[in-house]
C-alpha cells in the first residue's frame, strides 16, 4: 500500500512534503504529484526525496516545473526509486530525466530499467568495446 503526503511548501524546484508519523519514504524514493501546468494527466510530476527534515517531513527535488503547485496538494509515494531504460533499444533515442521518450517515437515499455542511484560497476568489469 502506497502512502500519501501533502505539499507543505514549494521553493523553486524544492518541495517539502509532510507525511504521517513513521511513514517517511526513504532517500531517493520517487513521489508523484499532479501539476496542472505540465499536463492534465494525474501524478505527472516526479519528486525525488533528497532529505528527511524532522519526524514528518521530507525535502524533495522536482524533476519538472513546480509552477502551479500549491500547499495542500496530495503527494503519492510510488514505492519505487527513479529508473531509466537501458539497453540497445535506447541507443539513438532521446529520453527525459525519468526515462520517458521525447523524440516522438514509440514508448519504451518493454525495455529493462535500472535505478539512477546504484552502485557503479567494478573497474575490472568495464570494457571499451561494444
Amino acid at each position: 500500500m502506497t502512502q500519501t503526503g501533502t505539499v507543505l511548501q514549494v521553493i523553486g524546484p524544492v518541495v517539502d512534503v509532510i507525511f504521517d508519523e513513521g511513514k517517511l519514504p526513504p532517500i531517493y524514493r520517487a513521489l508523484s504529484v499532479s501539476n496542472p501546468n505540465i499536463s492534465p494527466e494525474p501524478d505527472n510530476l516526479v519528486l525525488e526525496v533528497s532529505r528527511h527534515i524532522g519526524e514528518h517531513t521530507v525535502r524533495c527535488i522536482a524533476l519538472d516545473t513546480t509552477d502551479g503547485l500549491s500547499r495542500g496538494l496530495r503527494v503519492r509515494d510510488t514505492g519505487e526509486f527513479i529508473t531509466v531504460p537501458v539497453g540497445k533499444e535506447v541507443l539513438g533515442r532521446i529520453v527525459n530525466v525519468i526515462g520517458h521518450p521525447v523524440d516522438g517515437k514509440a514508448k519504451l515499455d518493454q525495455v529493462q530499467r535500472k535505478p539512477i542511484h546504484r552502485e557503479p560497476p567494478l573497474f575490472v568489469d568495464l570494457d571499451t568495446k561494444i
